[in-house]
């Protein structure tokens, strides 16, 4: 059994994990030594089958330096269509994708971008609150 096209895989797999964590590290994407996003406020993706993605607030992300992919885009029975970026001025393979209005499951990550770690080095680092501490 499959999902069809835009409705949620959770009604046949109720089981399947897709958990979503708050994370205060300081989180960075680059590529080609060019920063495209910081933040200390992403989200952690832990999806059963797939490996752990950081997913970075549109707003802290410099989206001057991607283009939109209209013509691409994908779907998953677990967090709904995503739309593709590459980089500005780059090749046409895409660097990070984002799902606008995911399934209600995981809702959280609406507004939020991720990197395809294979593309782009995205790096973790200290959390600001651990940092602080004398």
């Amino acid at each position: 059994m499959s999902s069809a096209v835009g409705q949620s895989g959770y009604a046949e797999r109720f089981d399947y994990r897709v958990d979503i964590l708050r994370r205060r590290n300081r989180v960075i994407a680059m590529k080609d030594g060019v920063l495209l996003a910081e933040s200390d406020r992403t989200l952690l993706v832990d999806e059963q089958n797939h490996g752990l993605v950081f997913y970075f607030p549109r707003t802290d992300v410099r989206l001057g330096l991607l283009e939109a992919m209209p013509g691409k885009s994908s779907y998953c029975p677990y967090k709904g269509e995503a739309s593709y970026w590459r980089r500005a001025g780059g090749s046409d393979d895409p660097v990070a994708w984002s799902y606008d209005r995911p399934f209600a499951e995981v809702s959280q990550i609406a507004g939020y971008i991720a990197f395809y770690q294979d593309r782009v080095t995205v790096s973790i680092g200290i959390a600001t609150a651990l940092h602080n501490r004398g």
